[in-house]
């Protein structure tokens, strides 16, 4: 991806950014503890970002984009107003790139933008419109033969926009059963796009005439002398400068505060389609004759493969996601340390973080971040590096994340929202938009419990795994501090749920499958939790062996890790009792060694958010993240 190399010049630089090269000052300075501090941050910002040319690649375009003044916060916007500022935003982005469409092949750097976005006042309104201009239309356009007829610089340049349509009012989550049809006329090669009833219309695409002319890829079942087949995509023209096109017939819906997109009602009545307007590659092609061929063998294939787009746009919902807790969090913290209470005398105050009942819910909602964020990077790699023999599973990891960071992001905002009390609800604060956004990306690109779903049951059938190695159980509370041990039971409780689920499958009635799946399907969706936390867990281990053991970094890492799997343990110590995976004292150990984890991560709560790297000017824009609420 080439960037532009000139930026405004009031565009902050990174907070951070020292050389990837740079020692740590060797001397012993007065202020020592800080100056550990300061290193700490900057070292788990390297694992949360990455080092160097690829960290700035990725991320740091972005952090400098949502440092201009135009991303702050405007209180006399109107909900319209505010949609239209996603598309004048979505025009800046665009003008940082001097090849856009590579932004749309490169899943890191679109997934990165996601993650600054999101954390801005607004910000949910530019992750949409871009996550749907440039993934959606833009890569499928990209992802299907190139046609010498389709003028790709109208959209590169902005003079167009681009959406996308699949979803429709009776059709979320069964899209393969769309209803809209594409007829095709023999005599011209073209296609007739019609929306034959009501239920069949497009469902929430932005397709207004807010922001400009618009061209959308509008998936729609191919009918060749009234033969059904299947799901493709059309790309199809919407607006002109005057307005919709004859036979495009839109109906806005209410505009959402968190997510300001012009999200709409779209018809269509017998609109006339050029034979360049068919998507097409292996998986469909219409020969000259018009006969349609195949390298897949059923028609859903054939349509997942034409919207395969929506594995990066799941990785995007999880990156906004990711991006958007950190925020929470660090404005909390923040004000968390700004805000004062009562001592226990009078005439003593102190900062609320220093509370064990404000501090241990922030720690605990801090180390789930992380692990998300790991996490994120993790299966964010695997999809930039699957072949052809892994994509299927690579598929599966980006669902079953995406679903478990967007349901634990919803937690994070929330947690952080209510730590910052009746402040956390002034929209100044931007802690009140962001738990609204993160609801989007749960439904988002796949509803996470359908995704989750269907995870679960291809997990239970179609992956089976070796139990965890059978290790004596040690009798003293010592393990309990170690990950790796923890990890270890986490896999035990796994193998616990898929031994329920599969026993439940097994004993049930084999003339029901409804029956069958009911009865197994809590065991199946809480292994595949388990699941995804191993992964997670991984991940976080993976970022924790790349430090030195001696370190104040790593010692912080660890016991932030450690609290993290204490967290997702403490729901399954009884099962591992059961099973001997854990002795009585243990079990009874298990809350002192959170309450001793909390105790020494609190003095360091501002090191383990300023990591996040959040930029200046975002921060002393938000009155209770800088110290000054009275504003």
């Amino acid at each position: 991806m080439t960037l532009l190399a000139t930026q405004p010049a009031n565009r902050a630089e990174p907070d951070c950014a020292e050389p990837d090269h740079a020692e740590p000052d060797r001397t012993e300075p007065a202020d020592a503890e800080p100056a550990a501090e300061r290193t700490a941050a900057r070292e788990l910002a390297r694992l949360l970002f990455g080092r160097g040319s690829e960290r700035e690649r990725v991320h740091g375009t972005w952090r400098r984009l949502i440092s201009d003044p135009t991303f702050r916060h405007s209180p006399d916007r109107t909900p319209a107003e505010q949609s239209a500022r996603s598309y004048e935003w979505l025009h800046l982005v665009n003008d940082t790139l001097d090849e856009p469409e590579h932004l749309a092949a490169d899943p890191a750097l679109l997934a990165g933008l996601h993650e600054w976005a999101a954390i801005v006042e607004g910000g949910g309104g530019l992750c949409t419109v871009a996550s749907i201009h440039y993934n959606l239309f833009l890569g499928s356009l990209l992802d299907h033969d190139h046609d010498h007829r389709r003028d790709l610089d109208q959209y590169t340049a902005m003079r167009r926009i681009g959406t996308f349509l699949c979803t429709e009012v009776d059709h979320g989550n069964d899209a393969a059963h769309l209803e809209t049809t594409a007829e095709l006329d023999r005599e011209t090669g073209g296609f007739t796009l019609h929306t034959p009833h009501p239920g069949a219309r497009k469902f929430m695409p932005n397709t207004s005439s807010t922001g400009g002319p618009k061209s959308a890829v509008v998936a729609a079942r191919l009918l060749i002398d009234g033969r059904d087949q299947g799901v493709y995509l059309f790309h199809t023209p919407l607006s002109d400068e005057h307005g919709h096109l004859p036979g495009v017939q839109v109906h806005q819906l209410p505009l959402r505060p968190d997510a300001p997109v012009d999200h709409c009602l779209t018809a269509f009545h017998h609109l006339r389609l050029p034979p360049e307007a068919l998507l097409q590659a292996d998986h469909g092609r219409l020969a000259a004759d018009h006969t349609l061929t195949s390298n897949l063998g059923n028609r859903r294939k054939r349509f997942l493969h034409s919207i395969a787009r929506v594995t990066t746009g799941k990785l995007c919902m999880s990156a906004a996601a990711v991006g958007a807790s950190r925020a929470a969090l660090a404005i909390a913290v923040h004000y968390g340390q700004n805000r004062r209470t009562t001592g226990p005398r009078p005439d003593q105050h102190s900062p609320v973080n220093t509370h064990r009942t404000h501090h241990a819910r922030l720690l605990t909602q801090l180390a789930t971040a992380y692990a998300m964020t790991f996490l994120h990077r993790s299966v964010l790699h695997a999809w930039a590096q699957h072949t052809p023999h892994n994509r299927t599973d690579t598929e599966h990891q980006v669902a079953t994340a995406k679903a478990w960071i967007t349901w634990n992001a919803r937690t994070i905002a929330t947690e952080a929202r209510e730590r910052c009390g009746a402040q956390g609800l002034m929209p100044a604060n931007h802690l009140a938009s962001l738990a609204p956004y993160i609801e989007g990306t749960i439904t988002a690109e796949g509803d996470n419990l359908l995704i989750s779903t269907k995870a679960a049951a291809e997990l239970l059938l179609q992956h089976p795994t070796t139990p965890p190695p059978s290790t004596p159980t040690p009798t003293t509370t010592d393990h309990l501090n170690d990950p790796h041990h923890l990890r270890s039971l986490l896999a035990h409780a796994e193998a616990i749920w898929r031994n329920r689920a599969r026993a439940a499958l097994r004993h049930n009635p084999p003339n029901s499958p409804q029956a069958r799946w009911n009865q197994t399907s809590t065991a199946a969706l809480t292994m595949l939790d388990l699941h995804t936390t191993l992964h997670a867990t991984d991940a976080y281990l993976t970022a924790l062996d790349t430090l030195a053991p001696s370190t104040h970094t790593h010692r912080l890492l660890k016991q932030l890790c450690t609290l993290f799997l204490l967290d997702q343990l403490h729901h399954h110590a009884a099962d591992l009792l059961a099973d001997q995976h854990l002795t009585g004292q243990q079990v009874h150990h298990l809350p002192t060694l959170t309450d001793a984890l909390h105790n020494d991560l609190a003095p360091h709560l501002t090191t383990l958010v300023d990591a996040f790297d959040l930029p200046h000017p975002y921060l002393n824009n938000i009155p209770i993240a800088r110290g000054n609420s009275a504003d």
